[in-house]
């Protein structure tokens, strides 16, 4: 009877829920939920009600793997596990709100089996929808650790080739062959800098420290010096008030302004100059790396932060810094963002908040 009255009404009951869902402050709704997830929704508690009528006793791994079906279209369609638990109340709600008010001949056993489908429903789309998103991210990971994998082995391969030229003599330290060997050293300990940068951020190990933006930005120049004189460009990095601080984990940080150095030795145009100035205002700290690289085409900037995006003509590497970098800023409750200057190249800004002692007691 239930179900009869579902599919009769069905037209009211989502135009209904749409009006409530839409009204929801959070999780705050979307336009794909509103138009194709909540009809998912009502066909699923149709469906388990049949199922629950077929027999005397709800059958309740029948429901929870129809739900599971309707879990991947849902999944498919970007819906959250919040969306997901919700909406499926309101659907429930907005049913039960429908039949009294048409006084509809529908019996206490029938809403008590309805609220049983509706656990079921949501245990088995949930479920499905995790199990998915989890595969996804797993995938994710392995491809990440091929590429990764990949570029090590290229970057070690190199190394060994100079180095072995240069042991048994045919050609001297100091000229190309030591210089090819320079940089690949140097790329692999970027490579192992940005990997376990990496690893501490999918495992969300932090490690929150006050330290000088000063101190900081000198142990990032050592190593950024040598590498921009590796390409032949200039890097100029500004001076900072000593007294400014920022509390975050510092490896991560050094990694995510790493990354940013690196993306602008790749792009920039040779013998062009690179800079890293730092700008502070209340409350707020700002790096900005700026290249020459010629500027972006109409519309790449939102882009470059797409994990594996990758950009020029030089296609080493994975694409993962600006991705990594993004990730880092997050993760210190920074931000990072890109400024586009046509006929000129980019400004990449991380905006990081500045540390501020407690006041004192007394």
């Amino acid at each position: 009877m239930l179900a009869e009255f579902i599919i009769a009404n069905r037209e009211a009951i989502i135009a209904q829920t749409r009006a409530r869902v839409a009204l929801r402050m959070s999780p705050r709704p979307t336009a794909t939920e509103l138009s194709r997830g909540i009809p998912i929704f009502l066909t699923q508690l149709v469906k388990a009600l049949e199922v629950a009528r077929s027999s005397d006793v709800v059958d309740h791994q029948r429901i929870t793997d129809s739900a599971a079906i309707h879990g991947r279209e849902l999944f498919q369609l970007g819906l959250t596990i919040a969306q997901v638990v919700h909406d499926y109340g309101d659907v429930c709600q907005v049913v039960t709100e429908q039949a009294m008010n048409q006084s509809a001949a529908i019996g206490t056993e029938q809403f008590r089996t309805l609220n049983l489908c509706l656990d079921d429903a949501i245990a088995g789309a949930v479920t499905e929808y995790t199990r998915l998103r989890e595969s996804g991210i797993e995938e994710q990971r392995q491809e990440h650790l091929a590429d990764l994998s990949h570029e090590l082995r290229n970057v070690l391969n190199v190394a060994v080739l100079a180095f072995e030229s240069i042991r048994v003599g045919r050609v001297a330290v100091g000229g190309s062959t030591g210089a090819l060997l320079a940089r690949s050293l140097m790329q692999l300990r970027d490579l192992s800098d940005r990997s376990l940068a990496d690893i501490r951020l999918v495992a969300q190990h932090h490690y929150a420290e006050v330290f000088s933006v000063a101190s900081f930005l000198e142990d990032l120049e050592v190593g950024s010096l040598l590498q921009a004189r590796a390409r032949d460009l200039v890097l100029d990095i500004g001076p900072v008030d000593r007294d400014v601080q920022i509390e975050g984990d510092r490896q991560i940080l050094t990694a995510v302004l790493a990354n940013l150095l690196q993306n602008a030795f790749k792009f920039t145009l040779p013998a062009t100059r690179i800079s890293l100035t730092t700008r502070v205002t209340a409350g707020r700290v700002f790096f900005d790396v700026a290249d020459h690289c010629g500027g972006l085409p109409p519309g790449r900037a939102e882009e470059l932060f797409h994990r594996f995006e990758q950009r020029g003509a030089d296609r080493t590497g994975s694409g993962l810094g600006l991705s990594i970098a993004l990730k880092g800023a997050q993760a210190n409750h920074g931000e990072l963002g890109v400024r586009d200057i046509p006929g000129t190249g980019c400004v990449f800004t991380l905006d990081l908040p500045t540390y501020l002692p407690p006041p004192s007691a007394g």
